[in-house]
């Protein structure tokens, strides 16, 4: 039995899979509708959304399958204090498959060591939303063909951007890819991504303040959300939400066959009058998270035909410490009896990573 928690789960062969399934889910709709009868997914949503809480429905009702749609946190017995993990024990008694989304980071890593079914994490804190990920290329490869040989910028929220994060871990795979960092630099790409990711690869890469300045050269602008509620000081978010705003006047300098991506909901950082501009593909990126969420629940519940559960640490240099991690967020700040597990990074440096939600740490 395995689990989706950071897009580095799939290689870029399953991805490649996946979106072979999804174009053909496209094609032959009625192939596909009776895939998941008798089967039930559970939407475990402890955090608001829309689009990607539907998509997960409109997924699993399309493949035929039923939907057990989870009360908020408020609502449900986690407002009693209940755990992750217990929480998911009880619901793998009920679902096939979990979605889940949650604010604390590494929340589905515990959902996935615990639960008795396969765990997809629709977001965890500012942490990994790799769904939204295989959305996104989904779509640029709809649009693109390919992952090659492209310049995408990032521009906005890049701090606690969780959709960035996946997808800038994604695109290092493939060839001759280059980044641009779009951001005020309050809300700069955080090092253990530029570190960890960026610069272990090798994918080249700049850093601007600049929006009008960097449009000409991208063939993939994807921009996101200044989000207020991963701010804890009210003030601070005011002052950088209309850091960036994308008109109409500013995409006259793009590329002709440029693509414009957001994960969505935006605020006011694309103008309303670029939605009719044919590069204009997040409606689209929309209606793709379905179909490529269609082939990851048929994925995930063949191999769950294997009971045995995934050991998500494998191969992996861990070790418990007395001290816990600094990260607010972390779901090992909330949850409990949680072991305070770290990876090693780099031992002689003294720099370790928190297993659920990476935030690096020196001992």
């Amino acid at each position: 039995m395995r689990s989706l928690i950071d897009i580095c789960d799939l290689s870029k062969e399953e991805i490649n899979e996946m979106i072979a399934v999804a174009t053909d889910i496209i094609a032959r709709p009625d192939a596909y509708s009776e895939k998941c009868k008798g089967k039930k997914i559970a939407t475990l949503f402890f955090e608001p959304s829309t689009r990607t809480r539907l998509s997960f429905e409109a997924a699993m009702y399309e493949l035929g399958g039923n939907v057990l749609p989870v009360p908020g946190e408020a609502l449900s017995s986690a407002a009693k204090g209940e755990s992750v993990a217990d929480t998911v024990r009880v619901i793998s008694s009920y679902a096939d498959i979990i979605a889940m989304r949650s604010p604390k980071e590494g929340a589905a890593f515990v959902a996935a060591e615990s639960a008795n079914v396969p765990i997809i994490n629709a977001g965890d804190g500012g942490h990994c939303h790799p769904t939204q990920t295989l959305a996104d290329l989904f779509t640029i490869y709809r649009e693109k063909g390919t992952f090659d040989n492209l310049t995408v910028g990032f521009c906005g929220d890049l701090k606690y951007g969780r959709t960035v994060h996946s997808l800038i871990t994604a695109l290092s795979r493939y060839q001759n890819v280059k980044i641009v960092l779009i951001s005020p630099e309050e809300l700069k790409l955080p090092n253990y991504v530029k570190l960890g990711v960026i610069e272990k690869t090798g994918m080249a890469y700049e850093e601007t303040t600049d929006l009008e300045k960097a449009i000409p050269d991208l063939d993939i602008l994807y921009m996101t959300r200044i989000q207020q509620e991963r701010f804890d000081d009210r003030a601070e978010y005011e002052r950088l939400k209309d850091a960036y705003v994308l008109t109409a006047e500013k995409m006259q300098a793009a590329k002709k066959d440029a693509c414009v991506m957001h994960p969505l909901p935006r605020v006011n950082e694309i103008s309303v009058k670029v939605d009719a501009d044919p590069r204009a593909c997040y409606f689209k990126q929309v209606e793709n998270g379905k179909y490529i969420r269609m082939a990851l629940i048929l994925k995930l519940l063949e191999e769950a035909k294997n009971p045995a559960r995934e050991n998500l640490l494998a191969g992996t240099d861990v070790f418990e410490s007395e001290e816990g991690c600094e990260n607010p967020r972390c779901i090992s700040r909330t949850e409990q009896e949680l072991p305070r597990l770290f990876k090693v990074v780099d031992k002689s440096a003294g720099v370790f990573r928190c297993v659920y939600c990476e935030k690096r740490k020196r001992f």
